[in-house]
C-alpha cells in the first residue's frame, strides 16, 4: 500500500504537551503504521469537551481555549514531533473473512506520557487513509456524539473502554443515508491494537512482523510476561487476552450493553470496549435483542455476545499459531474462557443482587430473575435501581418492594422470585446492602432516545445537552435531581430509532 505523506502547506502545531519522542505503536515501523496526513475541515468548532479526562491526562487547563488545539483535533494541523499514521489490520466481519481492513477513518497522533500512563491519541473522522476502501474517511456529527457520550458512559460505569477527549464539528457536508455535517472524535487509549492486527500478519505469512507485534503488546501491556521465552510467551499472551475478554463480556452483560458489531477487527487485545457504532443499552429486557439494524441474522444479539467473544478469541488464537506452533497449549489458554466468563458473570450478578459469598443456588436465582424480566420485557436499568432502593428501605417499610412489583405484568412471578431472593439475602443489614447495590446498579445510562435528543439539538448548533449528558453519565450512580427525567422509562417512540453500522 502506497504511503501518503504530509503536505508542506499544512501548518504545524507546537503544543508543549505533545513534545514527546515516544512513538508507541508507530515504533514498529511502516509495515504497521503508514504515515498519513489528515484532511482539513473548514470552520471547525468545539462540540463536546471531556474536561475530566483532560485533567486526568495532565493536559493544560486552558486546552479548550487554545485555537491550536481546536485545529489539531479537527485535522487542520500536524503535530510538531509526533508521527501521524493509519494502521493496517484484517479481520472477520459477521463471521466471514473480510481480508485487509485497516484504519479507514482513524489517524493516530502518537503517544504521550500522562499520569494515566502512556496514552495513544487518535482522530476519528479526519479524512481518508490508505485503508479507507473507497470511503471518505469522515465521521458525521451524529455518530461522533454517540461515541463521545458512550465512551464516557462506559468509563463512568467502570467498564474498560477507549475514551473520548473531545468532539469537534464543521459545516462541511458528508453523505451517508442523507447529507450530514462532519465531525472528528479525539479518542484516547493505552492501545488501539485489535485482534485483527494479528490476523493481518498471520494471514499474509508475515511471521516476523507477527512476532514483533506480539512482543510489542507484551512489553507495553503485559510486562510480567516478558520473562517467558519462545512459545510460552505467546501462549501466556493468549491466556491474558482471554481472561480480559471474559471479564469484559461479563461487565457488558451485567449492565445490559449491546455492542452491535463484534467483528474481530473491533476487539481490543487489552480488553477495552472499542469502536462505538450501532451500540445500545437495553431498555426493556430482551435476551434476543438485536441493536444493529444491519445485523439481519442476529449474529450480535445481546445474549450471543459472550459466545461471539469466544469465537473471536479462537480467531486470535489461530493467528498466533505460527508463534505457538503446538495446538494443545493454545487450546488450553482459550478453554479457560469457559470457566472465567461464567465465574465473572456469577460475581457480577451477585453484586447486583447484593449477595455476599457464593451459594450453590445463586446462578439459578439470577437466571430465574432474567426469565421474569424477559417475560414482561421489564426495563432493565429501572428494575435494578428500584430493587436496590427497595432492599435499602425494606428494613423500615413492608411496602418497599411495591415500586418493583409495579414493573411486572405477571406480578405473581416476581412475588415468587422475591421470596427466594429475600431468603437468600437472609439477615443481612438491608441498609448497607442496598447502599452497596446503589453503587453497583446505575441510575443513568445512555439510552438511545437521550442520545437522539442531544443529536437533534446539536444539529441546530446547540450543544448544551451533549455536555449535560456527559456530566450525568460521568457519574451514573449518583443522584442528579435536575435530570431526574433521564432516569425514567424510555418513551414509546424510542423503539422506532434505528441504528446501523453507519451510526
Amino acid at each position: 500500500m502506497q504511503a501518503m505523506f504530509h503536505r508542506p502547506d499544512l501548518p504545524t502545531a507546537d503544543l508543549a504537551w505533545l513534545n514527546s519522542s515516544e512513538k508507541g505503536f508507530a515504533s514498529l515501523g511502516e509495515a504497521f503504521a503508514t504515515p498519513t496526513e489528515p484532511t482539513p475541515l473548514p470552520a471547525a468548532h468545539w462540540v463536546g469537551c471531556n474536561d475530566a479526562l483532560r485533567g486526568a491526562l495532565g493536559l493544560p487547563t486552558d486546552l479548550w481555549e487554545q485555537q491550536e488545539a481546536l485545529e489539531l483535533f479537527s485535522g487542520n494541523r500536524l503535530t510538531a514531533n509526533q508521527p501521524i499514521y493509519a494502521s493496517v489490520y484484517s479481520g472477520h466481519q459477521f463471521g466471514q473473512w473480510a481480508g485487509q481492513l485497516g484504519d479507514g477513518r482513524a489517524l493516530n497522533l502518537g503517544a504521550i506520557h500522562t499520569p494515566e500512563g502512556l496514552q495513544e491519541f487518535q482522530l476519528k473522522g479526519a479524512g481518508p487513509t490508505p485503508y479507507s476502501r473507497r470511503g471518505d474517511g469522515r465521521a458525521v456529527l451524529r455518530s461522533s456524539i454517540r461515541e463521545f457520550l458512550a465512551s464516557e458512559a462506559m468509563h463512568g460505569l467502570g467498564i474498560p473502554t477507549t475514551r473520548a477527549l473531545c468532539v469537534t464539528g464543521s459545516p462541511a457536508h458528508v453523505r451517508r443515508e442523507e447529507i450530514e455535517t462532519a465531525a472528528v472524535v479525539t479518542r484516547v487509549a493505552p492501545s488501539f491494537v485489535r485482534f485483527g492486527h494479528f490476523e493481518h500478519f498471520a494471514s499474509n505469512g508475515q511471521i516476523e512482523e507477527l512476532r514483533a507485534l506480539a512482543d510489542h503488546v507484551v512489553t507495553a501491556h503485559f510486562p510480567e510476561l516478558q520473562e517467558k521465552q519462545g512459545a510460552d510467551r505467546y501462549v501466556a499472551l493468549l491466556h491474558e487476552v482471554t481472561q480480559l475478554t471474559a471479564a469484559l463480556m461479563a461487565q457488558w452483560q451485567a449492565v445490559g450493553f449491546c455492542h452491535g458489531v463484534m467483528n474481530t477487527d473491533n476487539m481490543s487485545v487489552i480488553g477495552l470496549t472499542l469502536d462505538y457504532g450501532p451500540f445500545q443499552y437495553l431498555d426493556g429486557f430482551d435476551a434476543n435483542h438485536i441493536c444493529n439494524h444491519s445485523d439481519h441474522q442476529g449474529r450480535y444479539a445481546y445474549a450471543r455476545q459472550p459466545q461471539i467473544a469466544y469465537w473471536n478469541l479462537f480467531c486470535l488464537g489461530q493467528a498466533l499459531m505460527p508463534l505457538i506452533e503446538e495446538q494443545a497449549p493454545a487450546l488450553a489458554a482459550l478453554e479457560s474462557y469457559k470457566q472465567s466468563f461464567p465465574e465473572a458473570m456469577d460475581q457480577r450478578m451477585r453484586d447486583k443482587l447484593g449477595l455476599t459469598g457464593a451459594h450453590e443456588g445463586d446462578r439459578a436465582l439470577a437466571e430465574a430473575l432474567l426469565q421474569a424480566l424477559q417475560k414482561d420485557h421489564v426495563d432493565y436499568t429501572v428494575f435494578w435501581r428500584r430493587l436496590s432502593v427497595a432492599v435499602r428501605e425494606s428494613a423500615q417499610s413492608a411496602q418497599a418492594f411495591e415500586p418493583v412489583r409495579d414493573l411486572f405484568m405477571h406480578r405473581e412471578v416476581f412475588d415468587a422470585w422475591c421470596i427466594r431472593y429475600l431468603d437468600r439475602l437472609g439477615p443481612a443489614n438491608r441498609q448497607s446492602t442496598g447502599d452497596a447495590m446503589l453503587r453497583t446498579n446505575p441510575k443513568y445510562i445512555l439510552r438511545n432516545h437521550l442520545g437522539e435528543l442531544a443529536i437533534r439539538q446539536a444539529k441546530t448548533g446547540n450543544f448544551a445537552m451533549v455536555q449535560d449528558l456527559w456530566q450525568v453519565l460521568h457519574a451514573p450512580f449518583d443522584e442528579h435531581p435536575t435530570y431526574e427525567a433521564w432516569a425514567g422509562l424510555a418513551p414509546e417512540w424510542a423503539s422506532s430509532i434505528e441504528i446501523s453500522c453507519s451510526s
